[in-house]
């Protein structure tokens, strides 16, 4: 189903700003919240998460001993080529790779503007500009 590599991490080892699935969801962690062990369980860890793609907010309460999976990314560095209406084209400066992204939050990038990007498998989102 998914198109991207994974690899597992107890979740007592996560930090903010950390990339893991919630829900087969790519999300980013934003608040972590660790409680006392109490006399007949372990310690429980509250995450608050952003879907990267999506921009939704995720919970997960799980024992820290538990394994949580974290997504392989790649990060690259694009420059835009063409604005299509709703996406940009932009062409990877690395290995000069074509590619349709969405424009989400940034509005105002012109061709020959230089950008970083995050990729899963077929999902792109453009982080900043440079």
């Amino acid at each position: 189903m998914r198109d991207f590599d994974i690899k597992f991490m107890e979740l007592g080892q996560i930090k903010e700003k950390q990339f893991l699935l919630i829900d087969d969801v790519i999300c980013k962690v934003d608040t972590i919240t660790k409680s006392k062990p109490g006399k007949h369980g372990a310690a429980k860890i509250r995450l608050t998460a952003t879907a990267v793609f999506t921009g939704s907010k995720m919970n997960l309460l799980k024992p820290s001993s538990e394994d949580v999976q974290i997504p392989i990314l790649d990060k690259g560095n694009a420059q835009v080529i063409a604005d299509l209406g709703n996406k940009y084209q932009v062409m990877d400066t690395a290995n000069y790779q074509t590619m349709e992204v969405d424009k989400d939050e940034f509005k105002d990038l012109i061709a020959g503007s230089e950008i970083e990007y995050l990729k899963a498998g077929a999902l792109i989102k453009i982080v900043r500009k440079k």
